[in-house]
């Protein structure tokens, strides 16, 4: 028989923090955030309590490892066919590849949702890891990040995406066409947020508005192209 750390079916052998990792996303699956101890997470992975603080200080640590993972594999998958598209449409493209690799999370990320709308204190730890991959985000679809407006732009696009995953974990279509839809309305929100800001920049000294590209939309989702606009490089 197989041990926990050899799969059956040959694959690599996981290390102790990639199985605590997937024992605690397991049983976030089945149980709130705030009622898994570290007893329950260590007897999952098949590894002792000291093994596991040796690897994390805390739940939200392995939280962390998670989406630091995500953000690797999203950076891995670029596709260089995209990079003359217009900011949107890479963006679109980087955020529907994490979605996908975020599918077999889906249970832990509603129980993980619920929780937070429950603890603001869990709710605002979260944005600032969601943050933290959003610039990661941006960054693959070659909008930059640097300085306060990448700091605006990485939060305003945390805070749509979490809209996002809303319509995600309840999404049964296999070619998620209703988290595609709402993705694209969630950047067209972020693109008028920009333009907002920017008029207002306009006024400020030694400011200017956002280098833009005519607005084109993929025609596979449906969306209508504005006439004359200029696009804004998405938050």
């Amino acid at each position: 028989m197989a041990s926990a750390a050899t799969p059956e079916d040959g694959s690599r052998p996981r290390s102790d923090r990639e199985r605590i990792v997937d024992a605690f996303f397991a049983l976030l699956g089945d149980k709130a955030f705030e009622t898994i101890e570290p007893s329950e997470i260590a007897a999952r992975a098949e590894i002792s309590l000291a093994t596991l603080r040796g690897e994390f200080d805390s739940k939200l640590a392995i939280i962390a490892a998670r989406m630091k993972d995500l953000d690797r594999r999203v950076l891995e998958g670029g596709d260089a066919d995209l990079a003359q598209e217009p900011p949107r449409e890479r963006l679109f493209d980087v955020l529907m590849r994490r979605l996908e690799a975020l599918s077999p999370d889906r249970p832990a990320l509603r129980s993980l949702m619920r929780s937070a709308r429950r603890h603001p204190g869990l709710a605002l730890a979260l944005n600032g890891l969601a943050v933290r991959s959003t610039r990661w985000m941006l960054t693959a679809a070659n909008i930059p990040v640097a300085g306060p407006r990448g700091l605006l732009r990485s939060q305003g696009l945390a805070v749509l995406f979490a809209d996002v995953l809303r319509t995600f974990v309840n999404d049964d279509d296999a070619g998620l066409s209703r988290t595609m839809a709402a993705l694209d309305r969630a950047l067209a929100r972020g693109e008028r947020a920009v333009s907002f800001v920017d008029g207002l920049c306009r006024f400020l000294p030694r400011r200017g508005s956002l280098p833009g590209r005519r607005c084109r939309r993929g025609n596979e989702r449906g969306a209508d192209t504005a006439d004359g606009g200029e696009e804004a490089i998405p938050l």
